[in-house]
C-alpha cells in the first residue's frame, strides 16, 4: 500500500483576511504616494492565474495585489527570507515563494507548481531585476517552460510610470503620474500551441516598457539623488567615480556636470552631453564594459569601496562578518581587506553568481556561502556585477558576449 502524504497546504484562510485588510488600509496611501492608477481586473471571476509583470518600483507588488481579489502569492529572492524573525512574519501573513536570484532553483519551481494545483494566483517579475535605465531588462527564457508547466491562463502585467515615480537608484519618490494594470491575458489552449520559443517572445513583448521619453514630467528637490549607483563610466574619461547632488550629477576624474530634467531627460551643464536620457548613457556603459580586457587589470585594481560584509545563512539570517572592509575589484576577483591577515579573496572562477539586490545591496555567491556586501548610500553595487560578467564571457571564449547580470 502506498502511503499517504499528509503534506500542509500552501495557502490559508488568514491570507484572505489580510489581503482584505491590507487592501483597505493600503490602497489610499498607495495611490497617493505613487500618483498611480491601479486598473481592477474585472474579467478575473473564480480563476486562479499566472501574473507576469514588469519591475519597476518597491510597491509593484502591491499594485498587483490591488488589481486582483483574494491573495496573490509572489515569487520573491532570498534576501527577504534571511531576516530572522521579520522573515517568519512575512510567511506567516502572506505566504510569499522564496527563489534564489541569479541561480537555477528547482525548488522554487516546485512550489510554484504547488501553489497552482491549489488554485492559487501567482505573481513573478520574470525580468528578475528592477530597471536602472527605464527599460524592460533581461529575461530569462526558462520562464516560457515554467509557465507552460503551470497551465494557468497568463495575465501580463504591465506598469507604466513607474521609473519616472521612483527610479531604482534613488531613495525616495517623484510626484508625477503612473498606471498599473494586467493589458493582455493568454489562456492555456492559446500558449500550449506555441513553442518555448515563440511563447518567450509573446511574454517579451507583452512587458516591454520603454520610458526614455517625454510623457509627462516628475518632480523632486534632488531628481539626479544616487544617481552615481547606476552610472560609473564618464564619455570623457571613462572608468570613473560620480557624486550626485540636487539635479546634478559630476564626475569626479574630470569634473563634467550633467543635469537630470524633471522630463527624465540629461542635459550638460557648459558642454553638450552626448546622452539624452539614462538608457542611453547606460547602454554606452555596457558597451564600454564590453571591449574591456578584464585581464588588464589583475595587478591594478579598477575600484576600491568600503562596505558591511555579511554572509546570508538562505532563508534563516544573516551573519555580519565585517562591520566595514575595504573591497577591492579587479578584473578576475574580488578582496577584502587586502594585505590583512585576515583578508579574503573571492576569485571569479570560484564565484557562480553575482547579483545586485535592491538599489545598491552587492551578492556574491562563492562556492557554497553568500556574501553580501552593504556600503554607504552611493555605493555602486552595479559595477561589480558587470566586471563579473564580462570576466566570465571572456573565459568562456565568448569575447562579444553582451549580457553583463542585468
Amino acid at each position: 500500500m502506498k502511503k499517504k502524504t499528509n503534506r500542509k497546504k500552501w495557502m490559508k484562510f488568514r491570507h484572505k483576511v489580510v489581503t482584505a485588510v491590507a487592501g483597505v488600509i493600503l490602497s489610499p496611501y498607495i495611490r497617493w504616494k505613487y500618483g498611480v492608477r491601479i486598473d481592477k481586473f474585472r474579467q478575473q471571476g473564480d480563476r486562479a492565474y499566472l501574473v507576469l509583470l514588469n519591475h519597476q518600483t518597491t510597491f509593484d507588488q502591491f499594485f498587483v495585489g490591488l488589481s486582483f481579489r483574494g491573495p496573490v502569492y509572489y515569487v520573491a529572492t532570498e534576501d527577504i527570507f534571511s531576516l530572522g524573525w521579520i522573515s517568519n512574519v512575512i510567511r506567516y501573513i502572506v505566504a510569499p515563494i522564496p527563489i534564489r536570484k541569479q541561480t537555477t532553483d528547482a525548488q522554487a519551481v516546485m512550489t510554484c507548481l504547488r501553489v497552482a494545483r491549489e488554485g492559487g494566483t501567482i505573481a513573478m517579475a520574470p525580468e528578475g531585476n528592477r530597471t536602472y535605465h527605464g527599460k524592460t531588462v533581461y529575461i530569462n527564457p526558462a520562464v516560457a517552460a515554467l509557465a507552460k508547466k503551470m497551465k494557468l491562463p497568463i495575465a501580463i502585467y504591465r506598469i507604466e510610470g513607474g521609473y519616472g515615480v521612483q527610479p531604482r537608484w534613488c531613495d525616495g519618490t517623484r510626484k508625477g503620474k503612473m498606471r498599473a494594470g494586467v493589458r493582455e491575458v493568454i489562456e492555456p489552449e492559446e500558449y500550449l500551441a506555441m513553442t518555448n520559443e515563440e511563447m518567450y517572445q509573446r511574454i517579451c513583448k507583452g512587458l516591454e516598457v520603454n520610458e526614455n521619453c517625454v510623457s509627462g514630467e516628475f518632480h523632486h528637490k534632488n531628481l539626479a539623488q544616487y544617481l552615481e549607483r547606476a552610472i560609473y563610466v564618464c564619455p570623457e574619461c571613462g572608468l570613473s567615480e560620480f557624486e550626485s547632488a540636487g539635479d546634478l550629477i559630476t564626475c569626479k576624474k574630470c569634473g563634467k556636470q550633467v543635469r537630470y530634467l524633471p522630463t527624465r531627460e540629461l542635459e550638460g551643464v557648459d558642454w553638450k552631453c552626448p546622452f539624452r536620457f539614462v538608457a542611453d548613457w547606460y547602454e554606452y556603459q555596457c558597451d564600454y564594459v564590453n571591449q574591456l580586457n578584464t585581464a588588464d587589470y589583475v595587478d591594478t585594481p579598477l575600484y576600491r569601496d568600503r562596505a558591511k560584509v555579511s554572509e546570508v545563512i538562505v532563508y534563516k539570517h544573516k551573519n555580519v562578518l565585517r562591520e566595514q572592509a575595504q573591497i577591492a575589484l579587479y578584473g578576475d576577483r574580488v578582496v577584502l581587506d587586502e594585505g590583512q591577515a585576515d583578508g579574503l579573496v573571492l576569485p571569479f572562477e570560484e564565484v557562480y553568481a553575482a547579483a545586485v539586490l535592491g538599489r545598491n545591496k552587492l551578492n556574491i555567491y562563492h562556492n557554497d556561502r553568500i556574501y553580501q556586501f552593504k556600503g554607504d548610500p552611493r555605493f555602486n553595487a552595479l559595477k561589480y556585477v558587470n566586471i563579473y560578467h564580462r570576466n566570465r564571457n571572456l573565459s568562456r571564449g565568448e569575447e562579444n558576449g553582451k549580457f553583463l547580470g542585468l
